[in-house]
């Protein structure tokens, strides 16, 4: 476009013409003031006066004709877009929020397909800095997925932006926003468009809540401590016009060993539409346990999705509960026993067993006991109490225990661990091959009538590749090195079973399919760990030659690993596993695996990850990945998972097992209270400059005007410099001559 207009010189500043036209002014004001004192004789002199000023302002301005070819550029307008999970909500007319936003962002760009029309630049936010909005295809597509709205975090990446500032910013969302938070004052809300410093549009994809009962948020007082009773705090609430005045609300664990337990239930009594309940529950066990809240299902509510809330707590132990039973006062027993008794952090329940019911004492039970064994209340009243039971040299036929084998089948599938430590009763001498307590133990066990149940020949044990990798073996290794003391003698254990890894072998002795036999070895069971160990003569960790040189603490080393990894110590666990950003029912996610760096043909083999529903409806999903010879970590893509609880074991080329459980919701945090909030959007725009609209009256929205931008520009003097200054210097003249001939100085 092709523009002409009247100008001033080019070489003239902005300011230099202002003070010209002021000065200007000022002289045709005082001019003014001093005809009007003189009367009618001052017209001529006000008349050249007027015309000299004229003259003098355009001999310093120097008019010129100014021929331009400008270009209207659109101005750029930001179409923040949200892909939280709780655009996947029903909308007011049914339909998921995310297609109302989506036909909102076209009708804003068919505003700007105008030459003159703005320039929009459609970006999704949800959690960080906001990005291009993906393809829209279904309630939980690519455009509805963040776990978060953080709008705070869009807006302050646009204004660090290094691109071109926007003249204006909307914001198209359903007004559940994380930020701001809930405090909707102007200082807050205008806070979050300060550093922009230009208006915030907003449009409400819905202002009408679904049909909907929901827990809207359980939160815990505290950290949750094996066998200590914690208090929960369950928010509920109804809306969009459903009838609820109470809820039932239920506490039950997720468990693989049966069905959920019940943990506490309660009823909620709402009012205004929302309650709470307390409710207190006790996880028995330590690590990660996943807890379903649930409410009882309510006639017409449109989203039962967020009808319960699965929740995983990092279960942490005060103290380490041991129950430590014995089957005679040998030097390893006391040394171990001495050992559990000086950790503060275990607390340790010892029986040792003095005598047999075979021998003849010429004395009744209640005048040798000096505490009976309560063998009944031990395992299976109290079994369940315990973090670990060590059964250390024990015979399980005299004492009547072998009844009680199938209860600490059970304990430990249940998530318990047992050690085993051997012994002239221990292991096959023991009686326990063939019980089911063998079934979960890491080693097979023969039959005593085809082969010796101890090999009584002195050896020092050898480590196996995976001893010297394991990190539960670590702090043994950093105390003692390589060296291992000499034992005397060991248990006769048969090959590893599957899901077992052996740490010391034997140097000698075979099993019978010509492997070397395993001395200590470690096994997952179930939800718990077993640990098999063949020798009596761990205390020659602390006092022999080498329990000298290393100020004996070679044994108290060996036993923290070995009980820390029944603890499952994140220190000593093999791999560290977590599934980034969490899982979302129906959606894929990626699991990491952090596995310590490793050398050799290990190094180099591929680990298995194993996905089980802890419910154990679905078949086990089984993925491989190659292992890297670095400490990087390995991502593992998991396919669109239902809601539930899961498990995921990671085994290596070893046989080294790692558990992480987790939990996958629908919609989570996002679905948790459905309804939308459009008084928060209308006071963001009012604190920000900017205008509220609907989905109905989008087109009502102000855009800025665009910004004229000259291509090609043209300057032509109206009149050379010496003509305009000749011009005045003659009417200035003529001016003094009129004020003298009036009396005028």
């Amino acid at each position: 476009m092709l523009s002409t207009h009247l100008g001033t010189s080019a070489d003239l500043p902005p300011w230099g013409v202002a003070v010209a036209v002021a000065l200007a002014v000022a002289s045709l004001s005082l001019l003014l003031v001093e005809v009007r004192r003189e009367g009618r004789g001052a017209i001529g002199v006000g008349v050249t006066g007027l015309l000299a000023v004229v003259a003098l302002l355009a001999a310093v301005l120097r008019p010129a004709r100014v021929a331009a070819r400008e270009t209207a550029v659109g101005a750029r307008v930001v179409v923040l877009a949200d892909t939280s999970r709780s655009m996947a909500l029903p909308g007011d007319d049914g339909r998921p929020r995310s297609e109302t936003r989506d036909a909102i962002i076209a009708g804003l760009t068919k505003r700007g397909a105008d030459p003159d029309g703005a320039r929009f630049v459609v970006l999704g936010f949800g959690e960080g800095a906001p990005a291009p909005l993906p393809e829209h295809g279904s309630n939980n597509d690519a455009s509805a997925r963040a776990a978060h709205s953080d709008l705070g975090a869009a807006l302050r990446a646009i204004a660090a932006s290094a691109e071109e500032r926007p003249a204006a910013v909307v914001v198209v969302s359903d007004g559940r926003l994380d930020d701001p938070a809930e405090d909707v004052s102007a200082a807050a809300l205008h806070a979050v468009g300060a550093s922009l410093h230009v208006p915030i549009d907003t449009v409400a994809t819905t202002r009408r809540a679904p049909a909907d009962a929901s827990i809207r948020r359980v939160s815990a007082a505290g950290a949750a401590v094996a066998h200590v009773p914690l208090p929960l705090r369950v928010d509920v609430g109804c809306a969009g016009g459903l009838a609820c005045d109470e809820l039932t609300v239920t506490a039950h664990e997720l468990r693989d060993d049966g069905p959920p337990a019940l943990l506490a239930s309660g009823v909620a009594h709402l009012e205004d539409g929302k309650g709470t309940l307390d409710l207190t529950i006790t996880l028995e066990r330590a690590g990660s346990r996943i807890v379903e809240i649930a409410i009882a299902p309510q006639q017409g509510d449109a989203v039962p999705a967020n009808d319960r809330r699965l929740v995983t707590f990092e279960v942490a132990r005060e103290r380490v509960r041991v129950l430590h039973v014995a089957g005679r006062p040998t030097n390893d027993v006391r040394a171990l026993r001495q050992w559990l008794k000086s950790d503060a952090s275990v607390d340790v329940v010892a029986f040792f067993i003095l005598r047999t019911p075979t021998n003849d004492v010429h004395a009744s039970t209640n005048d040798l006991a000096l505490i009976p064994f309560p063998v009944d209340e031990l395992f299976r009243d109290r079994l369940p109490s315990f973090d670990a039971v060590v059964l250390q040299d024990f015979d399980a036929q005299p004492y009547g225990l072998e009844k009680y084998l199938d209860d600490l089948r059970h304990y430990v599938h249940g998530g318990g661990g047992l050690v085993m430590v051997g012994g002239q009763k221990s292991f096959v001498a023991g009686g326990y091959a063939g019980t089911p307590l063998a079934d979960v133990l890491p080693v097979q066990l023969g039959d005593s009538s085809d082969a010796p149940s101890a090999d009584t020949s002195p050896f020092v044990p050898d480590w196996t590749a995976a001893g010297h990798a394991a990190p539960l073996l670590a702090p043994l290794r950093a105390a003692v090195g390589d060296e291992l003391p000499e034992m005397p003698g060991a248990n006769v254990l048969g090959d590893v079973r599957r899901g077992g890894v052996a740490l010391w072998s034997h140097p000698s002795r075979r099993t019978r399919s010509g492997a070397k036999m395993p001395v200590l070895a470690i096994g997952d069971e179930g939800d718990g760990r077993t640990i098999a160990l063949g020798v009596d003569g761990t205390w020659e960790l602390q006092f022999s030659e080498l329990g000298a040189r290393t100020a004996g603490r070679g044994h108290g080393a060996l036993w923290s690993g070995l009980l820390g990894w029944l603890m499952r110590d994140p220190r000593f666990e093999p791999a560290q596993l977590d599934v980034v950003g969490g899982c979302t029912a129906g959606l894929p996610s990626t699991l990491r695996a952090r596995l310590p760096p490793d050398s050799g043909a290990a190094a180099s083999s591929m680990v298995r990850l194993e996905i089980t529903r802890i419910d154990g409806q679905h078949a086990p999903l089984r993925l491989e990945a190659a292992r890297p010879r670095d400490a990087e970590p390995i991502d593992l893509p998991l396919p669109a998972l239902e809601t539930g609880a899961y498990s995921a074991r990671l085994s290596a080329a070893d046989g080294s097992t790692t558990r992480h459980d987790f939990a996958c919701e629908a919609g989570g945090d996002e679905w948790a209270d459905t309804r939308p909030d459009a008084k928060r959007l209308e006071a963001l725009a009012a604190a920000t400059g900017g205008a509220f609209a609907t989905a109905a009256d989008v087109t009502s929205l102000r855009l800025p005007k665009p910004t004229t931008v000259s291509a090609e520009r043209h300057v032509t003097p109206v009149a050379p410099p010496w003509v305009w200054t000749l011009t005045a210097a003659a009417l200035l003249g003529i001016h003094w001559i009129a004020r003298r001939r009036n009396g005028l100085s």
